[in-house]
């Protein structure tokens, strides 16, 4: 028998669902890891390798990505990270032009 408890589907409001961390790129986005030791883990991981980064398959690369992966967890790191986005990205010009 059905009761009038069952025929409501009870979603949690989305504020109340984890938000999944990205990593934006080069215009592309990339999923992390949802266990804050996991993001922490890859980021060093991917430092540690870019340092022998003479080595087949591992590489230089290495080194930043592993910086952007720990600047979601590390506040200092965060800091630097946005100073640089900052610093690099393009100003927009505003208002219309003048006359």
């Amino acid at each position: 028998m059905k009761t009038e408890m069952d025929d409501r589907i009870v979603t949690p409001p989305p504020e109340a669902t984890p938000r999944r961390r990205t990593i934006k790129l080069f215009g592309r986005e990339f999923a992390l890891p949802r266990s804050k030791a996991l993001r922490i883990a890859l980021g060093v991981l991917l430092v540690l390798g870019g340092i022998v980064g003479f080595l087949p398959i591992l590489g230089f690369w290495m080194i930043p990505l592993g910086i952007v992966v720990l600047s979601y967890e590390i506040a200092h790191i965060r800091r630097l990270r946005r100073r640089m986005v900052v610093r690099f990205t393009p100003r927009q010009k505003s208002g219309s032009g003048g006359a």
